[in-house]
């Protein structure tokens, strides 16, 4: 056993440092190139509805920072590339020799959604060469829907060569991928560099590690997508150290820095994309949090409880409620919100709240440039008039 224990507020707070969301963290310098890295991992959606989620992420974590300079420092100046991660993410360029056992794993196998069709990668591999980088519409093979299984034979060809390495995704324009030949957007000293598959997932164990400061093997596995048995087999070659939380049922891992450096500092408030690295893992964030965090875009509309777009609203180091946000002309709506029953459990909480609510609110629609709030729906209803949010703070 572990000589090590935490307690889970201890935990709670080690994972904001880590990612970002208590203390000085990202906004020493370095900015989104700084946040990449140390996240190491940030996940794309179709969905938007404030921003893209990979533009709240880092607005969560340094202010109302330009949408452009998040897009720009993403992909310029070599600085991420997109690929799957714990989804589809923008990760740091220098970790593209990290995810070689997966290119490896994918060209074992031949074929991921489709059978390739023959001759159709070459034709694409030529067009790249000569005129990329190009869209899949650009390279003439994209279809209106847009659904998996009714991809063309280009874009099975585009996807395919993004799988095994040899194109790349240099920037999203208009939400489609920009692709270009690997070995021309991905340094040498990087393409060349072909670690096995142990090197590869200590690496990255290592950093999920480092990403979240405390985790099970199930939360480090979860960060990139890997296996359990994976995990096992490479977590003490990746420097961390065994633990044990009280109140968790099963052993965890942690990053000797972070357990080696004081936890200080101011807590962020501000509304959480739902698939920002804090909580994109429900498990962990039901056991870290205290909070049962489920994205309902998908659910049909009457099956909703919370919203469209569920943001949790995250304030003094806890995850507090929930906000369904919209956007008519230059107001920003909340169309529900609701708490967790502990926040409005006393007057006093309840004002704590409101101001949290209040806040988080006009910083965001301050970001995207809007000049009024409105709240449609606050759950419990009979909170609404203890809670205003017309006026910022």
């Amino acid at each position: 056993m572990s000589d090590i224990e935490l307690g889970p507020d201890e935990v709670r707070r080690l994972q904001l440092r880590a990612q970002g969301l208590l203390g000085a963290g990202f906004r020493r310098g370095g900015g989104v190139p700084r946040l990449l890295g140390a996240l190491g991992a940030v996940q794309l959606d179709t969905i938007s509805v404030l921003a893209r989620s990979h533009e709240l992420v880092p607005y969560a974590r340094l202010g109302p920072v330009g949408r452009d300079a998040v897009e720009a420092a993403y992909w310029g100046d070599g600085t991420g590339f997109e690929y799957w991660a714990h989804a589809a993410s923008v990760l740091p360029l220098a970790d593209w020799p990290l995810f070689e056992f997966r290119r490896r794993a994918y060209r074992r196998r031949g074929w991921r959604w489709h059978k390739v069709p023959e001759g159709v990668c070459d034709d694409v591999l030529k067009r790249l060469r000569a005129d990329g980088p190009l869209t899949t519409k650009e390279l003439g093979g994209a279809k209106a829907g847009g659904d998996w299984w009714e991809w063309s034979d280009h874009k099975i060809a585009i996807e395919w060569l993004l799988d095994i390495g040899e194109v790349v995704c240099v920037r999203r324009v208009g939400w489609r991928r920009v692709y270009d030949l690997a070995e021309r957007a991905v340094p040498a000293a990087l393409l060349d560099r072909e670690p096995d598959d142990a090197e590869c997932l200590t690496g990255l164990v290592a950093k999920a590690g480092r990403a979240l400061a405390v985790g099970t093997r199930a939360d480090l596995a979860d960060y990139y997508r890997l296996k359990a048995e994976q995990v096992d087999a490479v977590v003490e070659a990746a420097g961390l150290v065994p633990v044990r939380v009280r109140g968790w049922r099963h052993p965890a891992w942690a990053d000797p820095e972070a357990l080696a450096a004081p936890v200080r500092g101011r807590h962020a408030t501000t509304l959480l994309s739902p698939f920002d690295s804090l909580v994109w893992d429900r498990a962990r964030t039901s056991r870290v949090f205290g909070f049962d965090h489920r994205l309902e875009a998908y659910v049909p509309k009457a099956k909703r409880v919370h919203g469209y777009f569920v943001m949790p609203l995250l304030s003094g180091g806890r995850l507090m409620g929930r906000v369904d946000p919209a956007r008519e002309g230059t107001t920003l709506v909340a169309r529900q919100v609701s708490f967790e029953p502990w926040a409005t459990a006393t007057p006093a909480r309840t004002e704590k709240a409101a101001a949290a609510l209040r806040a988080a609110l006009w910083q965001a629609a301050s970001w995207v440039g809007c000049d009024a709030v409105r709240v449609d729906r606050i759950d419990p209803p009979e909170l609404a008039g203890a809670i205003r949010v017309d006026t910022p703070e």
